[in-house]
């Protein structure tokens, strides 16, 4: 049974950090692409980064360049999202993602997801 579990969010403060995790079972984890994508209330579920199986190359949104950074470790199974300047706007569910293509992945089409974890922005 595939299993990707996130964990990391909560409530912060604009300005503020976080860093979430997706811990993956049930795959061959190495030869998988991952990814992040976040879904705000109203709005529909955008792509935030992704990373390729072997971690040489990733993408993060326009919309978080700068702020925000993807990584894996292959060992442990687990890919990260490390968010840092966390505006308001950034508020939404964050959902982790698998897939062994990286054109299924970074269109949506992704093999497995996680349930999400719940990320607030708010002073």
């Amino acid at each position: 049974q595939v299993r990707l579990v996130e964990s990391g969010g909560g409530l912060v403060q604009p300005g503020g950090s976080l860093r979430l995790s997706c811990a993956a079972s049930g795959i061959e984890f190495s030869i998988y692409a991952m990814g992040w994508y976040r879904q705000a209330p109203g709005k529909q579920r955008e792509l935030v980064a992704a990373i390729s199986n072997g971690g040489a190359t990733n993408s993060v949104a326009d919309s978080v360049k700068g702020r925000f950074t993807i990584s894996r470790d292959n060992r442990e199974r687990t890919v990260y999202l490390h968010m840092n300047s966390l505006k308001p706007e950034d508020t939404a569910v964050y959902y982790c993602n698998a897939d062994r293509y990286w054109a299924a992945l970074t269109s949506g089409a992704g093999d497995y997801w996680g349930q999400g974890t719940q990320v607030t922005v708010s002073s």
